[in-house]
């Protein structure tokens, strides 16, 4: 049995995956893996494969960077390994 959190995200990848490269679909995919309150503080671009997270202040990069390697894991769930390959922090 595949539990539904599983399930749900899996099917919300492969929905995100179809969708044209975008900024709605950068910023989509980083509120579904870092939540509302992160995706508030911060805005996130795309480019090359390299993920820029720019944050309203310091603390925020400070709640993010312990958590990059696992973030960056959901995000290539998400958008494809291909995608995203680093996440660069900046305040």
């Amino acid at each position: 049995m595949i539990p539904v959190h599983d399930f749900s995200t899996s099917v919300l990848a492969q929905i995100v995956r179809r969708q044209p490269q975008s900024p709605a679909r950068t910023n989509f995919a980083w509120q579904l893996t870092v939540g509302q309150a992160v995706a508030r503080a911060t805005t996130v671009r795309l480019a090359d494969g390299v993920l820029t997270v720019r944050a309203v202040d310091r603390r925020w990069l400070h709640e993010i960077d312990p958590m990059r390697a696992t973030v960056l894991d959901k995000l290539q769930q998400i958008l494809g390994k291909e995608q995203i390959t680093r996440i660069d922090l900046h305040a």
